[in-house]
């Protein structure tokens, strides 16, 4: 068994250095692979609609680009190489123990693992920015209401701002003030650097109060919008951590029934791990806990606000 896996290492081995691969050339590769061609008509379209596609390639650039305002932007690129050497590695397993109906599963947990761990490193970084957004934004509307001028509000108020929200509203004011007075258009601008529907309906009612200001009495009540959310999100947290513990609780059970089959019946074991219709179950099993941990992320991730 040793040998075979040695052979697979230096297979591995010997592709990259014949395709002369890099961690850069990889995350690019994956990045255009990802990310589907959009036309301009369906550009248009969805800037009509106002609605963003949640792509695995936009999933992917806002993970580049949050490890970027964390400071960690060569660590997105390892992380895509880590992938991709353990969906290999996966495989490889997979092969080894003689179950190819495994392989699907094994390869993607593998390639998971590392977008895993990133996962709970920006969980951190998304409640830090919604926290921030929040003050940021409270402020900033009561400077305006005060005075009445959005760069002078953003400008009394950036010196507090944390990053990276303080770079966003850096660049409002470089557009507003150097590049052009169209502040309608550094809006605009603005409004696309912060992933947060709140976020976008607050710069919507700011362009609106660039011609009526009798809308900015609205400002107030769509932040508060942002501390509804931190409630339900607060309320909700203990609910969905006993979800998961639940979940990983039954995936153990499953897992652990596999070793204990050894001990209780010993025929039942061997069936279950050389015949072909146990290896067929156990990658059936995989393959549903796998697509069961998917589901379990996209339900008790923290509630967003939708317009």
């Amino acid at each position: 068994m040793i040998m075979p896996m040695i052979s697979s290492l230096l297979l591995i081995v010997a592709i990259v250095c014949f395709l002369n691969l890099t961690p850069q050339q990889i995350t690019e590769d994956l990045m255009r692979l990802t990310t589907p061609k959009v036309t301009l008509r369906e550009k248009a379209r969805n800037m009509r609609a106002g609605k963003k596609k949640k792509s695995l390639g936009s999933k992917l650039a806002y993970t580049q680009t949050a490890l970027a305002a964390m400071g960690q932007e060569n660590k997105f690129a390892l992380v895509c190489c880590a992938s991709l050497v353990l969906f290999a590695a996966g495989a490889v397993v997979a092969v080894l123990i003689d179950n190819i109906f495994l392989l699907p599963a094994l390869s993607v947990a593998f390639a998971l693992l590392p977008f895993i761990y990133v996962r709970n490193s920006l969980s951190h970084y998304d409640k830090h920015i919604k926290e921030e957004l929040q003050s940021v934004l409270s402020t900033i509307t009561t400077s305006y209401e005060r005075n009445e001028n959005i760069i002078f509000a953003v400008e009394e108020n950036i010196i507090s701002i944390k990053p990276p929200l303080r770079e966003h509203f850096n660049a409002f004011l470089g557009d507003a003030l150097t590049v052009s007075s169209n502040v309608k258009q550094a809006l605009r601008n603005l409004k696309e650097k912060v992933d947060d529907e709140i976020f976008r309906e607050w710069c919507d009612a700011l362009i609106r109060c660039q011609d009526d200001r009798a809308l900015i009495d609205t400002l107030h009540p769509i932040v508060d919008k942002l501390q509804d959310v931190q409630i339900i999100n607060s309320e909700l947290s203990t609910m969905m951590a006993a979800v998961r513990t639940e979940y990983y609780t039954m995936v153990g059970l499953v897992v652990g029934n596999i070793p204990l089959l050894y001990v209780l019946n010993k025929d039942w074991f061997h069936t279950l791990i050389y015949e072909t219709p146990g290896k067929i179950v156990l990658g059936t099993c995989g393959a549903v806990i796998i697509v069961t941990y998917m589901f379990l992320l996209k339900f008790t991730k923290p509630v967003e606000y939708k317009a």
